[in-house]
């Protein structure tokens, strides 16, 4: 075994202690409050698109926030990005499953009936769309039993994909209790 001593061993060993401490478990930096969004001033969303992932691994959305979303496709293949509930998220899950078997290239022309459209957006590799979008109200209702709106999520329906667990859940975030309803503009 190797001993390092004098001033090369000091530092060393102090080089070694930072980065222990900076390892150390603990909390970290907290996640700033979520200042909604409002039509003259939405809040920026980032949604990236892997093969076969979403990034982040979770999308915080507040009721009645209007969001300027940026869907980017970071990966080598087509994707999509449908927000809805399950009754969304199933609609388009079938809709698609008629182009299981078509030739490669941009997913065939699918749709569903408007009152399970939800929100779709496709992207090619490598491209970024973006779409302004008014989170409905009522989405977060725990009392509107109709559709179960506390389960929405983000869900890629290129046929394999959603299998492939391209998915991320829909955290719903009440503005803090001192926030106006919405950001003021600019």
């Amino acid at each position: 075994m190797t001993t390092i001593s004098g001033p090369r061993g000091v530092a060393l060993a102090a080089a070694v202690a930072l980065v222990a401490l900076g390892c150390e478990a603990g909390s970290g930096a907290a996640t700033p409050q979520i200042l909604p969004g409002s039509s003259a001033a939405p809040r920026e969303v980032n949604l990236i698109a892997r093969d076969y992932a979403f990034v982040p691994d979770v999308l915080d959305l507040v009721p009645g926030e209007t969001i300027l979303l940026h869907v980017i496709n970071g990966g080598l293949v087509l994707h999509e990005a449908v927000i809805g509930d399950a009754s969304v998220q199933d609609a388009w899950e079938a809709a698609e499953a008629a182009t299981v078997g078509a030739p490669p290239g941009p997913t065939p022309v699918v749709a569903v009936p408007p009152e399970v459209a939800g929100i779709r957006v496709v992207v090619g590799s490598g491209v970024r769309i973006d779409l302004t979008w008014t989170v409905p109200p009522e989405a977060a209702d725990p009392s509107d039993a109709t559709a179960s709106r506390s389960a929405w999520f983000v869900g890629c329906h290129v046929p394999g994909h959603l299998a492939k667990g391209m998915q991320v859940p829909i955290r719903w975030v009440l503005p803090p209790s001192d926030a106006p309803a919405s950001a003021p503009a600019p």
